[in-house]
């Protein structure tokens, strides 16, 4: 199911709102290269503010499809106060070398390995949406342009006139009303027309929304700016399905929620391929099934603990998604912006 247009609106106006503000970026210590777990899920008591569940993302440095994927059946515009939502700080780093900048687009996160540094720093983003994806690829950071302009392609004004009734000028000068924010970072891939950068509105992090373009929070893009030297390696993956044992034989399945490669496609039903590493792991006699394939079922994006003898307590999320009046608008949410 897709979102009509007046609910899309109505998210964004809520989430301009709410007035959101994001802290300081996600910074984990480095694990050892056996070893790729990070962080903690911890819990939120939602306060009655009013505010959406965007602003408690934001907070904690999480997209909203990540807190919806984490949290199903919660209301994204009006959590009910009281109710503890988890925090999905939890995570496997993606199973690729571990240098300068990977963007994983199935968890619509970017991890930062800062040279000579024993961490690594997490950002949230959005990504192309269905029909302007943005690509797998592996670059570099060719420019880094502080106050950018903007200039829509001939397609891109015919798309902003069409679907939302605004006619484009031919460049947008730089300042707080530009869409790619007051930071940006071409890579050197095809014509340089991909970037990293910032917007002017946050109620894209962490959804599929953009012209193919990779998004930041403005702190964060400000923060990533200042921190990543021109020719910096990017790597841009497609990993929905992240596992891993660890050193001390725990193993983790992380799985997040498909893209989508049609309109009609349910990323919570739509089926998510097997890669040989994967049939692999599956298959090990140490794997509980029942918990493997519950797990790819919910797809709560959170790292689960799946070793044979584990029961659910046990495990770093639950597998079962709750049951609410609410379910049905999340899950619009979530698939509209998946796609």
């Amino acid at each position: 199911m897709k979102l009509s247009p007046p609910l899309m609106a109505t998210l964004f106006a809520t989430l301009l709102a709410a007035g959101i503000t994001s802290t300081q970026a996600a910074e984990y210590a480095l694990p050892a290269e056996n070893s790729r777990l990070i962080g903690e899920n911890t819990t939120y008591v939602v306060p009655n503010d009013g505010k959406p569940l965007e602003a408690v993302a934001a907070k904690y440095q999480i997209g909203l499809i990540a807190m919806l994927e984490a949290n199903p059946g919660v209301d994204p515009y009006l959590p009910k106060a009281g109710t503890v939502l988890t925090i999905p700080s939890q995570m496997l780093l993606p199973d690729t070398k571990r240098e300068g900048i990977v963007v994983n687009l199935a968890e619509l996160r970017l991890y930062y390995y800062p040279k000579d540094q024993d961490k690594v720093i997490v950002y949230p983003i959005g990504i192309g949406q269905l029909g302007r994806n943005t690509p797998e690829m592996i670059t570099s950071v060719s420019q880094k342009i502080p106050n950018p302009t903007w200039t829509p392609t001939v397609n891109i004004r015919k798309i902003y006139l069409k679907e939302q009734g605004i006619t484009l000028p031919g460049v947008v000068p730089a300042g707080p009303d530009n869409p790619m924010g007051l930071f940006a970072m071409r890579l050197s891939a095809g014509k340089g027309q991909y970037l990293i950068h910032g917007t002017n509105a946050d109620f894209g992090i962490g959804m599929r929304v953009s012209s193919g373009c990779i998004r930041l929070r403005p702190t964060d893009i400000e923060a990533l700016f200042n921190s990543v030297p021109k020719g910096t390696r990017v790597q841009i993956i497609n990993q929905p399905v992240k596992f891993d044992v660890e050193p001390d034989g725990k193993r983790y399945i992380e799985v997040h929620q498909p893209l989508s490669h049609t309109a009609k496609d349910d990323p919570q039903t739509m089926p998510i391929a097997m890669t040989a590493g994967l049939k692999k792991f599956k298959s090990n006699a140490e794997t509980n099934q029942e918990m493997l394939k519950n797990a790819m079922v919910r797809r709560s994006g959170m790292p689960i603990l799946v070793n044979k003898g584990v029961v659910e307590s046990d495990s770093a999320a639950k597998i079962a998604a709750p049951e609410t009046a609410n379910s049905a608008v999340a899950a619009n949410v979530t698939t509209a912006y998946r796609q």
